[in-house]
């Protein structure tokens, strides 16, 4: 029962330290002196862990049609802030602030979204979480 009780310790331990190391830091994606604002019709809302992704149809700096791929906090954190799977659909009109990606020209982490409503809610971005910088 020892032995067995000790194997399983020891493989939830090796489990967590995986899980710990497997997230990245902000700093190492994202690069907190480009900040960015792109304002367009969402494309879709993908609610998975261990973060959110928001894809929107909107323009790069030089005015070309682009999709823009967010990273969002994680599900649990967005409903904290209000967010539900169902927030946003399918051509809604949204403006979102955020932080641009150091490794993709479409890519960024989101800071905040103004809804089609006006509402602007808070996006869990991981800049924010001094945790994981």
């Amino acid at each position: 029962m020892n032995r067995l009780l000790a194997g399983v310790t020891a493989g939830l331990v090796l489990s967590l330290g995986m899980t710990g190391q497997a997230h990245h830091s902000f700093a190492a994606e994202y690069d907190r002196a480009r900040t960015i604002t792109v304002t367009g019709t969402v494309d879709r809302l993908e609610w998975t862990n261990p973060h959110a992704r928001l894809y929107v149809n909107g323009k790069d700096e030089t005015g070309k049609d682009q999709l823009w791929d967010f990273e969002l906090g994680p599900p649990n954190g967005l409903m904290r802030n209000g967010w539900s799977r169902n927030s946003l659909n399918k051509g809604d009109k949204v403006t979102v602030e955020g932080y641009r990606s150091k490794l993709a020209q479409d890519g960024a982490n989101a800071r905040s979204v103004v809804m089609a409503d006006g509402k602007k809610v808070f996006a869990g971005s991981s800049a924010e979480n001094p945790a994981t910088q």
